[in-house]
């Protein structure tokens, strides 16, 4: 099964890439049949991603969510899974094109990591793995579809009025919404993570809280994201300041996950 999923892995990949090319062909020529490709791929290339983790999880004998690689190809389906829920809720293809680049970029990073299945350590050996990491996948996805969005709003103003890509692309408000929609559902995963997070530390360590760097950036992260809405519920922000934030915010995400484990190992250190 591990070979069948280093070989799904490898076509996965292809397909990504593949994907991300007829996009970027498709606003390069402007026609919909190439858009419609583009889409057909990445959800071809999405079942055989889901393939691939079902065969990792069969050839390991457990859920394929325990270290750098399985994160990372988890990270990179749960985007893309996000992306082409927005792609096909908002009719919005050339969100897809936005964020292939995104998720090529991700699934590249765990073609980097060790594929090397290894016993679990006892912490680990819980059902709370599956719930915990699950939800920081689905968070994750959907930051990063908020941080694409929020670069297509800040490009939006240098699109050309009656263009193609205006009319492809909603205006900034339609943009500013479905943003915001990204963040609370990014945000609620987030909250489950954390919560069954600390269920688990407290059930294999004796504690809640012990201040981890995973932890604490999670943390950050959270509040990040939890001051964006508040400010948007609260005062009505929107606009060009909210999409800054919102990528300041994915920035953070990408500092929990890669920047945490490289720089501040502690006892999350094998994810």
């Amino acid at each position: 099964m591990l070979q069948i999923e280093n070989t799904l892995f490898t076509i996965v990949m292809l397909a990504y890439f593949a994907a991300m090319i007829l996009y970027f062909t498709f606003i390069g020529v402007q026609k919909e049949p190439i858009a419609k490709a583009a889409v057909s791929l990445q959800c071809a290339g999405f079942a055989l991603h889901t393939a691939a983790l079902v065969c990792r999880g069969i050839g390991a004998g457990r859920l394929p969510l325990t270290n750098q690689y399985e994160f990372a190809t988890c990270f990179a389906w749960g985007l893309c899974l996000v992306c082409l829920v927005f792609v096909f809720r908002y009719r919005f293809t050339v969100l897809g094109a936005f964020a292939a680049p995104v998720i090529f970029l991700i699934i590249g990073y765990a073609a980097m990591q060790s594929r090397e299945v290894r016993e679990l350590m006892p912490a680990l050996r819980s059902n709370w793995l599956g719930f915990h990491v699950s939800t920081a996948i689905i968070a994750y996805g959907a930051f990063g579809v908020s941080f694409v969005l929020s670069v297509i709003f800040l490009l939006r103003d240098r699109i050309k009025a009656g263009g193609f890509l205006d009319h492809h692309i909603p205006n900034r408000e339609k943009l500013d919404a479905i943003s915001y929609r990204s963040v609370s559902l990014g945000l609620l995963f987030l909250t489950f993570t954390i919560v069954t997070g600390a269920i688990w530390a407290e059930r294999a360590w004796g504690s809640y809280w012990s201040w981890d760097p995973k932890e604490t950036w999670s943390l950050v992260t959270w509040i990040v994201y939890a001051i964006y809405l508040h400010l948007r519920i609260r005062r009505g922000w929107q606009g060009r300041s909210a999409a800054v934030f919102a990528a300041v915010g994915f920035i953070c995400v990408m500092f929990t996950y890669i920047g945490v484990n490289t720089l501040l190992p502690g006892v999350h250190s094998y994810a």
